[in-house]
């Protein structure tokens, strides 16, 4: 991940958010807990805009890049069909452990409240700052309504218009939708619509990479905001959001991993950890699905001794749909940013967030930062200030390794589990060297 001036992204948007923290620690102590008149003149006309700059490059990035995102992961899935039963105990699998990796984390989240405590007169100030593109989200969010008709409200009358009202959810729909037609349309012209969505997709991924090299210096003035009204007490709350991330890691790693590959698999979870070690390290290391993605076919074939057909489909497609790690880190991220602000979210708000970052997810393997539209995106649903993901930009390199790891070991154990009773064809070559 590095950029085209030598030193890594993730260097760089560390040093931003370490001098951000700092200084705004500073004017917090000296300038009247930031209250001071030249302090809000500061964040006024320099910090904050140049924060919302930001914030409106990934807003005006996330109908392009969800829709393109969706449509080419579910249209890669273009195999379902012919592969069978493989097929769909995949694509069944992975919604599942999915909305269970999520569900861990949003309980913990709700039990351990890291984002509470903070003063609720300063939250409110914040609040009144939310970027306006987040409150237009607000106000044409599915979110409205509640039972049957918030269900109602997900499916779009009209595509267009609900793109152009921030509707992510009915766009979200939409595309799953078109997705699922281009899987079932066998013909040229579905073929080059798809290439079309494609080419999309890769400009979204262009102007990501473009937007987040700009995220140094947002970080360092989003933090530095935060810092200069919040003080010391970011830090310890920013260590809690850290801890609970990395202990909902943890339980769906060893506790759900280890189920799974057992009863669902019929393999050891000793011998599974074991022979897929290997991708684990490279998966740590790299903290890219992408890149770890040869070394977990060979260990699949070589180490796991599953059948070169399933273990080759299930892990190309995981790395782009089964991404366990992202989807329970964004639902975490959107529940303690809630916390922070002050911000009670019903049950029904947490569900519907628990199904945009399954959906969310999809397709958004191995870019840098590739989440943080979809975090900014949720925050703004909810009613959260999506200002705050500069506090998460700040620990993300070591939270990215942690959950490019949950990633790609989940890839290991949905091929294990889809192997199950799949008996390797002997025409194909053995799985050796």
């Amino acid at each position: 991940m590095n950029t085209t001036g030598g030193m890594p992204l993730h260097t760089k948007m560390l040093i931003g958010f370490v001098a951000g923290l700092a200084i705004g620690l500073v004017v917090h102590a000296t300038a009247d807990g930031g209250k001071a008149e030249w302090v809000q003149l500061l964040t006024t006309w320099v910090t904050q805009p140049i924060g919302q700059l930001f914030l409106r490059l990934l807003f005006m990035l996330v109908i392009p890049l969800l829709f393109s995102a969706l449509v080419v992961g579910i249209a890669e899935m273009g195999d379902i069909r012919s592969l069978g039963r493989v097929g769909w105990k995949t694509l069944g699998y992975t919604v599942i452990v999915s909305s269970i990796a999520v569900i861990i984390g949003l309980v913990l989240v709700n039990l351990f409240r890291p984002g509470d405590g903070v003063d609720p007169a300063v939250a409110q100030s914040l609040l009144a700052d939310a970027s306006e593109g987040a409150q237009k989200i607000v106000a044409g969010s599915a979110l409205q309504g509640s039972g049957p008709s918030l269900v109602l409200n997900i499916v779009p009358t009209n595509v267009i218009r609900a793109a152009a009202d921030n509707d992510i959810l009915a766009v979200m729909f939409f595309a799953l939708m078109f997705g699922i037609g281009i899987v079932l349309t066998r013909s040229p012209l579905a073929q080059r619509t798809k290439e079309v969505v494609e080419g999309v997709f890769e400009i979204a991924m262009s102007l990501i990479h473009l937007v987040i090299r700009f995220a140094p210096y947002a970080v360092a003035c989003l933090v530095f905001n935060l810092a200069a009204q919040f003080g010391w007490e970011l830090i310890f709350k920013l260590a809690g959001f850290v801890g609970v991330a990395v202990l909902a890691m943890a339980i769906h790693f060893f506790v759900v991993y280890s189920a799974s590959v057992r009863l669902l698999g019929g393999m050891s979870p000793v011998r599974f950890f074991k022979g897929s070690q290997e991708a684990i390290v490279m998966a740590f290391s790299t903290a890219s699905s992408n890149a770890t993605l040869p070394t977990a076919l060979k260990v699949a074939e070589e180490d796991l001794k599953l059948p070169r057909k399933v273990s080759r489909f299930v892990l190309t497609i995981g790395a782009t749909a089964n991404q366990n790690g992202t989807a329970l880190f964004e639902g975490i991220t959107v529940l303690f940013l809630a916390q922070f602000f002050n911000i009670e979210l019903s049950l029904g708000q947490q569900i519907v967030v628990m199904l945009v970052c399954i959906l969310g997810g999809i397709g958004t393997a191995g870019v840098p930062a590739g989440s943080l539209p979809v975090i900014a995106m949720i925050c703004g649903m909810v009613g959260v200030p999506p200002e705050g993901i500069g506090l998460i930009l700040g620990v993300d390199r070591f939270l990215d390794m942690c959950r490019t790891t949950l990633n790609v070991t989940g890839d290991l154990a949905a091929a294990v589990v889809v192997s199950n009773g799949v008996v390797e064809d002997p025409a194909e070559p053995s799985s050796t060297g």
